[in-house]
């Protein structure tokens, strides 16, 4: 079946009641069964509770409707936890690392990495440092498209040499799920995404996900998913599967309107001379690998850089389309003033995720705000 098909039909299977929409189940305990009356001791796998759930911070009916639809559409076993930053954190318990290997990607990934080195005393080094320092078992997380530019790295190449060393490669997908970009192709032993964005789609929910080939290794996480307490929650997965049902449409409209919004500023850039400094997406980029990764579209993240921060401040109030606001992959535009969520980042940054409004609105839109900021700047030396 087609992408489109299995998002609305994947889950039919595990359909407990005749409605055509999957029910929100808040109950947190279930009434055991009387021919599934089997002792914890016995149990050799928790698998059982995909179709018989105990207690919903163990498993419960939407989340196995969801790990199924991204089992199938992400091409491996897949595990549900309550934020992208949950699935991360999940991975580093697993794999148990000496060292993880990171580059640019999510800030609160490093922040994690940070919680591990400081208890743990687990070594972080940069990217580069892979061929000369990476071990058996250590981790080599790649994030690709990276946040906040929405411009790609060479996965393939660093995921190579990582293997060379015995290293465990993640890949982030996040900001370029399938169709967009396949990491299983790009050397990927674990594929991370936060559902919360492109996945989820409307600004509503939290949810992280891990898939993983083996599902030795998925039965492990789900294992210490319980004890971690990060399974998701009854709401969020109700709320993920209706947001799964119109998913290919919504991320391929959300890629063609970046990719003409990025074309029309890079165009046009000899127009805010004194605001628009520099412009970043993975379509301005000319690498070869670039193509090769995303073979599905553009991502629908790009970044910009005005001349000051007081420009910064000043850019989304001048915005009719675009909320100002942090997060991504919701229908509605954002744009977000990096630095107030990054401490870290050029402090000039722009980050803009782009919605499912009109192509042509949102360029009007952005155009007249950029057109206001450099008429009030172009007589002032900044």
């Amino acid at each position: 079946m087609d992408l489109s098909t299995k998002l609305i039909h994947d889950d039919n299977k595990h359909n407990r009641v005749p409605d055509v929409a999957p029910p929100i189940n808040v109950t947190t305990t279930f009434r055991y069964g009387k021919d599934d009356l089997i002792p914890w001791a016995e149990r050799d796998n928790f698998d059982f509770m995909d179709e018989t759930p105990v207690y919903s911070r163990e498993g419960h009916p939407n989340c196995t409707r969801l790990e199924t639809i991204f089992s199938d559409i992400l091409d491996g076993h897949s595990v549900c936890y309550s934020s992208g930053l949950a699935a991360f954190f999940a991975a580093m318990i697993h794999y148990n690392p000496k060292q993880v290997f990171l580059g640019q990607c999510y800030h609160g990934v490093h922040c994690i990495s940070d919680i591990f080195s400081r208890n743990f005393k687990v070594k972080q080094r940069p990217l580069e440092d892979i061929e000369q320092y990476a071990e058996e078992g250590d981790i080599v997380h790649l994030e690709s498209p990276v946040n906040p530019y929405g411009t790609c790295i060479d996965v393939r190449r660093y995921a190579d040499v990582a293997h060379k060393k015995g290293a465990i490669v993640i890949i982030d997908s996040t900001f370029a799920p399938p169709p967009i970009q396949y990491a299983w192709d790009l050397g990927a032993d674990m594929i991370m995404h936060s559902a919360t964005k492109y996945f989820g789609g409307h600004s509503d929910l939290l949810g992280g996900i891990l898939v993983t080939k083996d599902k030795k290794i998925s039965s492990q996480l789900k294992e210490d998913r319980i004890n971690l307490g990060t399974m998701i929650g009854n709401l969020e997965s109700y709320l993920l599967l209706r947001s799964l049902r119109t998913y290919e449409m919504r991320i391929m409209k959300q890629s063609d309107n970046t990719a003409q919004i990025v074309k029309y500023l890079h165009e046009n850039r000899d127009r805010y001379p004194h605001v628009l400094t520099k412009i970043y997406h993975s379509s301005l980029q000319k690498d070869d690998f670039v193509k090769s990764q995303l073979v599905g579209g553009d991502n629908p993240v790009f970044s910009f850089c005005l001349k000051s921060t007081e420009q910064c401040k000043s850019l989304p109030d001048k915005l009719k389309l675009f909320h100002h606001a942090t997060s991504l992959g919701g229908v509605e535009s954002l744009i977000e003033w990096r630095a107030l969520s990054d401490d870290k980042i050029d402090q000039t940054l722009m980050r803009v995720s782009v919605g499912c409004e009109s192509a042509k609105d949102l360029i009007v839109d952005i155009s007249t705000a950029l057109t206001q900021l450099e008429q009030e700047y172009s007589n002032v030396k900044i």
